[in-house]
């Protein structure tokens, strides 16, 4: 069974909402000073692109159900571009703010209705392996994401940064749509409600267990830890911008490597396996990097976060496929709005963890948070 819209190009997209994501990270200082605020006050930004990404899944999976998964997403693609464009011209931290608001809102129909869209084509055995492929853009902009923005914030300043991921963005939109005007199938709408799905998925036991878990990882990863080892490393270790952006992307060298292994993994160690390891390696790693001494132990454990996170992250993933499958944009869209949601508040309390405390005592959090999320998540892995 194959996938109607090239991986290739789903990566392509993937690789333009993962730029568009992760470019804040070695520009928070930067953004900081130019509107005189400080680290803890500029990752409001994080929180406001969270917050609508996750929110939003509430109408964007039914509306990819019912209008086509393919199609919802290419538009989302294109109006996140170009609001990320218009983010350069924000004269202040309120309006970067709302346009970062606006850029979730629109990135977040993108990466879940793909994933949908994998989980209609592609068998559930096969699926895991298919999902790392289309995850290769992902990887590649937490790669490539945090040096360039870096470097470009550093010479040009951080507008530029914007300029380009947003034009990145709008080009990467407008392949899928022609490739989509070019003789995709139409979508056929299922006959329930609009939004009869997600009173079914919260209905099942394992769907609210699924759920939480998405909400947990996505407050003690993607909002907890994640977003601010850039900024430890700026403040910490006196790197700039553009070298705190290239250990950053040890992450996804890591990752990378997921991606090309992923299927061999599923195989040998099993989806309740790969939960059980992942999950140590990241509080392990973690808890590495609230004493690291030097930049180069974040180096060394951001490159194997990259890969311990997506072999925890990936069977979660997986999952939220099958959870619905006769409304799989609408399941893969609660899974992301429980993720998002959860960044959210992770941001909003880790910052506070650091403006109260230190980097170090926010990141030893996360860690042993992980860990218990990991156990729990592999206690009862049929009950998923």
């Amino acid at each position: 069974m194959s996938v109607p819209l090239p991986l290739g190009l789903m990566a392509f997209g993937g690789f333009a909402i993962g730029a568009g994501m992760r470019l804040l990270d070695p520009l928070l200082p930067m953004i900081a000073v130019g509107f005189g605020t400080t680290v803890a006050g500029a990752a409001i930004l994080i929180a406001a692109f969270a917050l609508p990404y996750g929110a939003g899944q509430i109408a964007t999976g039914p509306l990819g159900d019912r209008l086509g998964k393919v199609r919802v997403a290419s538009f989302a693609l294109i109006a996140y571009g170009l609001v990320s464009m218009a983010s350069a011209l924000a004269q202040g931290l309120t309006d970067l703010t709302i346009m970062r608001a606006l850029a979730g809102l629109f990135a977040g129909a993108v990466i879940p209705l793909m994933m949908a869209h994998i989980g209609d084509s592609v068998p559930y055995e096969d699926r895991q392996a298919a999902i790392g492929r289309f995850l290769t853009g992902m990887v590649f902009a937490q790669m490539l994401a945090g040096p360039m923005s870096g470097v470009l914030g550093e010479n040009f300043g951080w507008r530029a940064s914007f300029l380009a991921a947003g034009g990145l963005a709008v080009g990467a939109g407008g392949l899928m749509a022609w490739k989509l005007l070019r003789g995709a199938p139409p979508p056929v709408p299922s006959g329930a409600g609009m939004f009869s799905g997600f009173g079914k998925l919260l209905r099942a036991r394992a769907g609210r267990k699924l759920l939480m878990l998405a909400g947990l990882n996505g407050a003690l990863l993607f909002g907890g830890a994640f977003p601010f080892v850039a900024s430890f490393l700026i403040e910490r270790f006196g790197l700039s911008a553009a070298e705190a952006g290239l250990v950053m992307a040890g992450f996804g060298a890591g990752a990378f490597l997921y991606t090309r292994i992923a299927k061999r993994l599923v195989r040998r160690f099993g989806e309740r396996g790969l939960l059980g390891i992942g999950g140590a390696a990241l509080m392990g790693l973690l808890l590495l990097i609230s004493v690291a001494w030097a930049w180069w132990v974040v180096l060394v454990a951001q490159l194997c976060i990259g890969l311990a996170f997506f072999m925890f992250h990936g069977v979660l993933q997986a999952r939220a496929t099958e959870a619905l499958p006769e409304a799989r944009g609408t399941a893969v869209s609660a899974f992301a709005m429980a993720l998002f949601l959860g960044q959210t508040v992770g941001t909003l309390v880790f910052a506070g963890v650091i403006a109260w405390g230190d980097y170090r005592v926010a990141f030893a959090l996360a860690g042993v948070g992980v860990g218990g999320l990991a156990w729990w998540a592999r206690k009862a892995p049929s009950q998923l």
